[in-house]
């Protein structure tokens, strides 16, 4: 699925031309899938470098941990200097970072390389949603390319899932790091043949940077304390500490905001009631998603014994059913509008995460008939929340903050899993954790109703 399902070339000051949207679904899907690519193959990275349990969740953390950190810095960055221009030096520190992490001799190089990666990316994904701006200038055209939009990231994360695990079993985690590396080098020659040139920018604002520096800081340490739950107690000094500290940071974010002239969040953009349903809905989507793949990814390997080329492809019917529910999401949003479309999505999801609740860790069941059920009706739900989210999230969003509505919009979809996911492991147990998933995507289901077409 890529944007140009459903966005088709419309006249304005740039006329769209399917490549250069091609570019921009290919890199979004790539940041994703770079995020979720090390998740299988974790433990043969454990054994190769001795790792323990924290390690190994802090090494899968850290793309995440500084994506999330400064996507809103990125986003700014786009409206004021260009979405061209941040897109490529996003793209040249993810690049960089995707050679560095496969030759990382430790663990330490090899981490500093995920979190470089995560700031690259931090810088490229908002980039990407304001050149799509550019491209489609016409709301109306604009609403029909995030429609589909909003689907790539889950998509990239399945891809992800899928490859890292094929690959790690076939070659080496080393080569999981490839993709990424190959779809920057052939990228970044074309960025600039293909996408539009940066219109004249305004520079009369200055950049939020004690803003910027909070936000990040106060986002990482709240995440970092959250990822520590699984390997820490809640109340266990490790957890406390960066949970305190970043609940600080954030707090003194929004008293310093509120005397800047141009703070990094402007407060009236979340007051729309149309955008905090969609950010909401993106969240937990993304939350409810990743749990499954988190969980089941364990369950098949260290429950069921499976390999983890075997556990990769227990998820290609997940991502067929992703890719067709995609596709009609895109055509339903259009006609039936975006609340209605995210409403179904949440109730859909509800069911087939209720439904693995139910079978999916009962082995007498097998696969077939325990887990694939849930398995593919999750995505069938997932895919339609998304595409309607992705346009209750953007839409009405000025031309000069497209940048920042991209920002925010896959900030919530990296710390909403964060957040999200400490919360239900925090229930007790894999069964309890999906089934308190299901509850909350059927209890927000009827919400986006409220949003006017």
């Amino acid at each position: 699925m890529t944007a140009v399902d459903a966005a088709p070339a419309v006249t304005g000051p740039v006329r769209a031309t399917r490549p250069a949207v091609t570019l921009l679904g290919s890199l979004q899907v790539t940041l994703i899938f770079t995020l979720a690519a090390v998740a299988v193959p974790l433990p043969e990275i454990g054994r190769r470098f001795g790792l323990a349990r924290e390690e190994l969740i802090l090494l899968s953390a850290a793309y995440g941990l500084t994506f999330a950190g400064l996507l809103l810095f990125g986003g700014r960055l786009a409206d004021r200097y260009g979405g061209r221009r941040t897109l490529l030096a996003g793209l040249l520190l993810f690049g960089a970072a995707s050679a560095a992490a496969p030759l990382a001799p430790g663990y330490a190089a090899l981490l500093g390389a995920r979190f470089a990666q995560g700031a690259g990316a931090a810088l490229a994904a908002p980039a990407a949603m304001a050149v799509l701006r550019t491209l489609f200038p016409e709301p109306p055209a604009f609403r029909r390319a995030m429609a589909s939009w909003g689907g790539l990231s889950v998509l990239g994360a399945t891809v992800g899932q899928l490859l890292g695990g094929v690959v790690s079993a076939l070659l080496s985690w080393r080569w999981a790091f490839a993709a990424p590396l190959a779809v920057t080098v052939l990228a970044l020659p074309l960025v600039p043949r293909l996408l539009p040139a940066d219109g004249p920018r305004s520079r009369a604002a200055r950049l939020d940077v004690p803003g910027a520096l909070l936000s990040t800081a106060g986002i990482l340490s709240v995440s970092y304390g959250l990822v520590l739950t699984d390997a820490r107690p809640w109340g266990s000094a490790p957890v406390l500490v960066p949970l305190g500290a970043g609940a600080v940071l954030l707090a003194v974010l929004l008293a310093v905001e509120r005397r800047t002239a141009d703070p990094l969040l402007p407060p009236d953009f979340l007051r729309d009631g149309r955008r905090a349903l969609g950010l909401a809905a993106t969240a937990l989507t993304a939350a409810g998603t990743s749990t499954v793949f988190v969980l089941f990814s364990l369950h098949l390997q260290e429950e069921r014994g499976w390999s983890a080329l075997r556990t990769s492809a227990a998820f290609v019917p997940f991502a067929v059913a992703l890719l067709v529910s995609g596709r009609v999401s895109g055509r339903l949003v259009g006609r039936l509008g975006p609340g209605a479309v995210t409403a179904g999505g949440l109730a859909t999801g509800a069911a087939g995460l209720g439904l693995l609740a139910l079978t999916g860790f009962d082995g007498r069941l097998g696969y077939g008939h325990g887990v694939l059920p849930g398995l593919v009706l999750l995505p069938l739900g997932a895919a339609a929340a998304f595409a309607g989210a992705a346009v209750l999230a953007t839409d009405r969003v000025p031309a000069a903050r497209t940048g920042l509505a991209g920002g925010v919009h896959n900030t919530a979809m990296e710390v909403g899993p964060t957040v999200l996911f400490a919360l239900l492991l925090a229930t007790g147990g894999d069964r309890a954790s999906l089934a308190a998933a299901a509850v909350l995507f059927a209890l927000a289901a009827p919400l986006p109703r409220l949003a006017r077409r």
